[in-house]
């Protein structure tokens, strides 16, 4: 089974096709009419399983969420996460009510369960294609913000009895979305300011701790009846984004859990099918898919991002890009929980509709990119920076490593003008190391290590990123970077190592 799911992984990461239908298909291969006839239908079970990888799903995604590419694009996202969400549920439901014949409750939950957008699925078909920050900015943030109201909008209309008054379930969203953002906020900036001032006794507890952490989120705002997917999302944001000890690992090691939570998710939802029951509702999820792929999606984007004057380039490629993945599938065991009359045909529709679609639009992303011409970015490679904290000698020692593309190629180490304090101590170029002198000219490929105390940490970091994104001449030409920069360069990652008290170096391949 091992074998099987990372040949998966290889098939999808050359293929370009998003890994949830290897998986997907896994599971049904092992399932009812297939070739390990494995009867399996606990819904309940499976619902568990899934919110479960679903928060390990969301806290990895928050921990790779850039902030400095998410800040501009948060008012976008927020209004497509909500005012968009409506905008889809409406509309898909009117097509699968007048379309389909479903009546109304079955319509409301189809439509609110397909209206949750799957990043991971997106951006596993884009990421041979470099796009503008600002696209995938408010995709990422978009596919972490809109899982919150459209859980509570399903769980609302697979309860019991009949929704009386419509602007009291929309004030009890914003309080759950409001309880959860501020829970979720809290919990992230509590744990990175305790991480970043508690020396655990082992570096590999940190990984460890950060996800607890991300955990601690969701429980906090579902036992305070707010919404535990935004909380999760936005304090793993925030840890991401803080200057943790070991920032790497912690970043892998959650990577590492999300890739076994989305195969055993999709393995398990896979399990959950009936094959030969799909064959009845392939065309009314072929016609809902139209509705939503054709019609719901790209007047969510238009409506949503009306405000925000952005390309008709931009808005194209976001409609087609809201692709569907996880979260539905997961999301259309609800009503089979509740027991909703017509709850199996709805989680039919829902997988058929996630499969076609899927395998329609992913393929093609790339080519639309292109053909919009979004494909091509310009920007200067940023650094790859590393800090591991020197405890006894108050001091930093960074790795940077210099890509293809960036600016500091080129330039010489005494032009660095690094704040007092701070010096390159060593260059490793092609697998030698050398001592640099003030005139040793740098290179792409080239990494230094560079030891800088502890007050003008920060600054050393400002300061070599401005020269990695504007050359030599970086502050006169409005680049910043000098020692009263106030923040780093937009579109860099900073990350961070840990070593305690006995810290040491591990030599990289350069980036690029």
């Amino acid at each position: 089974m091992l074998l099987i799911a990372v040949a998966a992984v290889r098939i999808s990461s050359r293929s370009g096709l998003p890994s949830l239908l290897l998986y997907l298909g896994i599971g049904v291969a092992i399932g009812q009419d297939g070739i390990g006839n494995i009867a399996f239908d606990n819904a309940e079970l499976t619902q568990v399983i899934g919110y479960a990888a679903l928060v390990v799903i969301l806290a990895e995604g928050g921990l790779g969420t850039k902030w400095t590419e998410v800040r501009p694009a948060l008012p976008a996202a927020a209004v497509l996460s909500t005012v968009g969400v409506a905008v889809s549920v409406g509309v898909t439901a009117a097509g699968a009510h007048y379309l389909v014949g479903l009546d109304w409750r079955q319509a409301l939950i189809v439509g609110a369960v397909v209206s949750s957008t799957d990043a991971a699925a997106v951006f596993s078909v884009l990421r041979k294609v470099p796009l503008p920050s600002r696209i995938t900015g408010t995709l990422e943030a978009e596919s972490g913000f809109n899982d919150a109201p459209v859980v509570i909008l399903v769980v609302a209309f697979s309860t019991a009895g009949p929704i009386e008054h419509w602007y009291v379930l929309l004030g009890e969203i914003a309080l759950e979305l409001a309880i959860g953002a501020a829970l979720g906020i809290a919990v992230g900036f509590l744990g990175a300011y305790g991480l970043r001032r508690v020396a655990l006794p082992a570096s590999g507890l940190y990984p460890i701790a950060v996800m607890a952490i991300a955990v601690v989120a969701y429980a906090a705002g579902a036992l305070a009846h707010g919404s535990g997917f935004l909380a999760v999302y936005l304090a793993s944001m925030i840890l991401g984004n803080a200057k943790l000890p070991h920032a790497p690992a912690n970043r892998g090691f959650a990577e590492g859990l999300g890739w076994i939570a989305q195969i055993g998710m999709f393995v398990l939802l896979g399990l959950l099918v009936t094959p030969h029951d799909l064959i009845n509702d392939f065309w009314p999820a072929v016609v809902i898919g139209l509705v939503l792929t054709m019609v719901a999606r790209p007047l969510e984007v238009l409506v949503s991002l009306l405000p925000f004057r952005i390309p008709w380039q931009e808005q194209a490629l976001m409609s087609w890009a809201g692709l569907r993945g996880a979260v539905p599938i997961i999301l259309a065991t609800i009503p089979m929980v509740a027991q909703v009359e017509g709850s199996e045909r709805i989680f039919n529709i829902v997988f058929i509709l996630v499969v076609v679609y899927t395998l329609i639009q992913g393929p093609t992303l790339p080519w639309l990119a292109k053909a919009l011409r979004l494909g091509a970015s310009s920007e200067a490679s940023d650094l790859g920076v590393e800090s591991a904290p020197l405890e006894r000698l108050r001091g930093h020692l960074l790795s940077v490593a210099i890509p293809e593309g960036s600016r500091m190629h080129g330039v010489e180490v005494a032009e660095l003008r690094l704040p007092a304090g701070a010096a390159v101590t060593l260059v490793v170029r092609e697998d030698k190391s050398f001592v640099p002198g003030p005139a040793t000219v740098l290179r792409h490929g080239d990494e230094l290590l560079v030891v800088a105390t502890d007050p003008v940490r920060d600054a050393t970091e400002r300061r070599l990123r401005a020269v990695g994104q504007g050359g030599k001449l970086a502050g006169w030409l409005g680049t910043g970077g000098g020692s009263t920069a106030l923040g780093p360069p937009p579109g860099t990652e900073t990350r961070f190592h840990r070593a305690g008290q006995r810290s040491g170096h591990r030599q990289k391949k350069p980036a690029g």
